[in-house]
């Protein structure tokens, strides 16, 4: 039985799946990609762009899908998985370094005197247990003299005075203390302090009464201050300088006489109440004789009835 022809077209066949360029190809199967480093064929890209685009996005494809059928397998409802290597491309940061957080006040201060950090062990010894403990949480060392069923009290002291209850409220302080301690030198780190709602409010207050001061003519000068009113800073007069060139001095004064003479238009049209409105108040002191609209009105009412005798 002659088999050559089954032969030739498996190596047919086989030699489609394969491919060879003069530099190989960079398989990441990790990211499922293929890195193609060889040169652009200038004439064949001229020559038909599609189907030179087409036969190296195959090439990459099938070397990617050969690379994948090597890996290891495992079984599952969907059939075999691979199972994907760890990726050997180092891809750049989404987003920048983290920025090196500002030393604390603690921090600054150890770096000044040399004081070394030293970490505490969870763990510490009680010699009357004779055993070791824990520092913090429950049934803790710093809990202890908490849950003993027998104190001591010092002479003298209140009927409802309770040894247990005062070491839990001192723990409580302490472990507040810390905390505001700890959120104290955060807000000192970043540059900002905690300020309360009552130092705010201070600050508006000041804030309105300097701007109140200045508003005189003398700036506050003369003004009658409180007992703890602070002294304001930087609150000057300007004055032009007395030595100006001609120019500069022409500009000004004709700038005070355009000025004058605008306002002098002004007040003259609002005076005369325009040049096609009546002035109402003009004409009733005209007609009569300077003594008023009351007096125009009783004349003008005399006028129609005649002179009544005394009865």
């Amino acid at each position: 039985m002659d088999v050559s022809d089954i032969l030739a077209s498996s190596a047919a066949k086989q030699k489609l799946t394969t491919v060879e360029k003069e530099v190989p190809l960079q398989v990441d199967a990790g990211l499922l990609t293929v890195t193609d480093l060889n040169p652009v064929d200038k004439e064949s890209y001229d020559e038909n762009t599609e189907d030179y685009l087409l036969s190296t996005a195959r090439d990459g494809v099938q070397t990617l899908i050969a690379a994948l059928a090597a890996l290891p397998t495992v079984p599952s409802p969907y059939g075999p998985l691979s199972q994907l290597p760890p990726a050997t491309t180092e891809l750049p940061r989404a987003k920048p370094l983290p920025k090196p957080k500002p030393p604390t006040k603690w921090e600054q201060f150890a770096k000044a005197k040399g004081i070394q950090k030293k970490r505490k062990d969870r763990k510490v010894w009680d010699e009357e247990k004779q055993e070791w403990i824990n520092r913090w949480g429950r049934d803790a060392k710093n809990k202890e003299g908490e849950d003993m069923w027998l104190s001591e009290v010092k002479l003298g002291a209140d009927v409802s005075h309770d040894p247990a209850q005062e070491l839990r409220t001192a723990r409580k302080v302490r472990v507040a203390k810390n905390e505001r301690q700890r959120l104290r030198n955060i807000a000192h780190a970043q540059g900002s302090s905690q300020v309360s709602e009552r130092e705010q409010r201070t600050r508006e207050i000041d804030r309105t009464l300097a701007t109140t001061r200045v508003s005189t003519a003398s700036m506050g000068r003369f003004d009658k201050q409180l007992e703890s009113e602070k002294k304001l800073r930087g609150v000057k007069r300007k004055f032009d300088s007395n030595e100006r060139s001609v120019e500069e001095e022409k500009k000004n004064s004709l700038a005070i006489i355009s000025k004058l003479e605008s306002e002098t238009n002004r007040a003259r049209k609002e005076k005369s109440g325009g040049d096609d409105i009546l002035n109402v108040r003009k004409a009733i002191r005209s007609a009569s004789r300077g003594k008023g609209s009351a007096a125009l009105s009783r004349d003008s009412s005399g006028k129609g009835r005649g002179k009544k005798g005394k009865r």
